[in-house]
């Protein structure tokens, strides 16, 4: 077999995989633009609410390094998971008691995310070409990569709402993006 086949017997599974499945990608889709607009709507609460979960999410994992590191303390490396598991702690307090210049250091994490996440998408995009809608895949990678330029260049300014906002359009595209792909592999 050569590589033209392996591609078209990946985009055959793919398709059936979304005739099957159109429903749940229905479903997400439609989820991901309502958490889209609540956080367009408000995305100071949406950029805090994020660094908070994600303080607590660190916190908890810091808890469960550390506690694995006594529990194991003659494993090899155990300075290092008690290492990891105190600057979890660290770190996820910081995010929770101090939310807004967390969110500064998150959108700037964010900035990484979307130029990775945008990069992706195009790489999926152009993998689903030959099938219907492929190009809105590659619409929503390629807003990724502007998301990412916008943020690098504005960060320090905008850090409180913007992670929020930009959170919003990215869920709006990918869920408008998810609702076409499964409402055209709908069987009729």
């Amino acid at each position: 077999m050569n590589k033209i086949d392996d591609i078209n017997i990946e985009i055959q599974h793919m398709q059936n995989y979304l005739q099957t499945h159109w429903r749940l990608f229905l479903a997400e889709g439609i989820f991901f633009i309502f958490l889209g607009l609540c956080a367009i709507v408000i995305p100071q609460f949406f950029t805090v609410a994020t660094v908070i979960f994600l303080g607590w999410i660190l916190l908890f994992g810091g808890i469960i390094h550390i506690s694995r590191a006594f529990m194991f303390s003659s494993m090899p490396g155990f300075g290092w998971w008690l290492f990891m598991g105190i600057l979890q702690i660290i770190i996820g307090y910081l995010f929770i008691i101090k939310p807004v210049a967390g969110a500064v250091t998150l959108t700037m994490l964010l900035t990484v995310f979307f130029a990775l996440e945008g990069i992706a998408k195009i790489s999926l995009a152009l993998m689903m070409r030959p099938l219907a809608n492929w190009g809105l895949i590659m619409f929503s990678g390629v807003t990724a990569l502007v998301f990412a330029l916008i943020i690098w260049i504005s960060w320090a300014d905008s850090a409180q709402w913007l992670l929020g906002l930009f959170l919003g359009i990215n869920m709006i595209f990918l869920g408008w993006s998810l609702v076409k792909i499964s409402l055209h592999h709908k069987p009729n």
